[in-house]
């Protein structure tokens, strides 16, 4: 069976390329086609349009910016959505608001269709080593059927329930993940800024009970003021942005994830928006060296 992959990104990419090696018969489709001849090397069919991957396949994996996006892939709002949709599964790995997998919920399954969330949790590095994490929630029937498929790129796929618990999982570890890393930044100012040797900082931290694989990687990108991204800022910060909509929208407090928000605004001001999240550390220095944000970008 061939599967559809649409939306070949800095995730896209090494998650469709895992697909492949293993011998899923893919047919591809990104907007910038250029970013299709490397999976298209790797054995995969490049399709000329996204209604070309709906009429050639059943299945079709959306790894994409956001709602915008994933309505144009599916011409939503058009006649032909319901021809894109119908006998299909859509599976939506990207992460968009929880409003919005809901409403989209509805309109495939309206159209004939069957919808899953699969969210994942992991940057780059572990999207090229298949050591992803996947959410998932859906119709029971059609998330059994994608879940086997979905091993060549996640390590663990974990059932969440209904439309969109996956998503508010997803922002659940997420909120962690950024509070842990810009915790993470913050120490390392304060150790560098009192003279400490950052290696034995970094050793400390490594063998400590709050240890991690995500601690570990970015205190060495830290420590080596290695900024090249994993996960960029604009990207962090448009995660931030959707989980507090959602605590706002549920009445929920959420004050770390707040000052989180403030630092990914200002280090991507500063000129930062493409670089790792660990390049929030930009921001918490130029708060101690007394600049202000919206005047520099270094």
């Amino acid at each position: 069976m061939v599967i559809g992959f649409i939306g070949i990104g800095i995730m896209g990419t090494p998650m469709a390329l895992n697909l492949a090696r293993a011998g899923t018969p893919l047919m591809v489709w990104n907007r910038s086609g250029e970013k299709c001849e490397l999976l298209r090397t790797a054995g995969a069919n490049v399709a000329s349009t996204p209604a070309e991957v709906f009429r050639q396949t059943r299945i079709v994996i959306l790894m994409l910016y956001d709602g915008n996006a994933i309505d144009a892939a599916l011409g939503r709002g058009t006649p032909e959505f319901e021809a894109n949709v119908a006998g299909h599964i859509i599976v939506n790995m990207g992460t968009v608001e929880a409003g919005y997998s809901r409403g989209l919920d509805a309109d495939v399954r309206a159209a004939g269709g069957s919808y899953v969330e699969a969210p994942v949790s992991g940057s780059r590095k572990p999207a090229e080593a298949g050591q992803l994490v996947a959410m998932l929630a859906g119709d029971p029937a059609a998330v059994e059927e994608v879940r086997p498929l979905l091993a060549p790129m996640c390590r663990e796929t974990v059932l969440c329930g209904a439309v969109p618990s996956a998503l508010l999982m997803k922002f659940s570890v997420n909120l962690f993940m950024i509070a842990m890393v810009t915790g993470l930044a913050e120490a390392v100012h304060f150790a560098e800024r009192h003279g400490l040797d950052l290696e034995r900082l970094r050793a400390v931290l490594d063998a400590s009970p709050m240890a991690s694989n995500v601690s570990k990687v970015k205190c060495e990108k830290l420590v080596a003021r290695d900024f090249e991204a994993q996960a960029s800022i604009v990207d962090v910060l448009k995660n931030n942005r959707l989980i507090a909509e959602q605590a706002r929208v549920s009445n929920l407090a959420s004050p770390l994830l707040d000052v989180c928000h403030a630092l990914y605004g200002e280090t991507l001001v500063l000129g930062h928006g493409q670089k790792d999240m660990v390049s929030v550390l930009h921001a918490i220095e130029a708060r101690t060296d007394g600049v202000l944000s919206l005047g520099r970008a270094s």
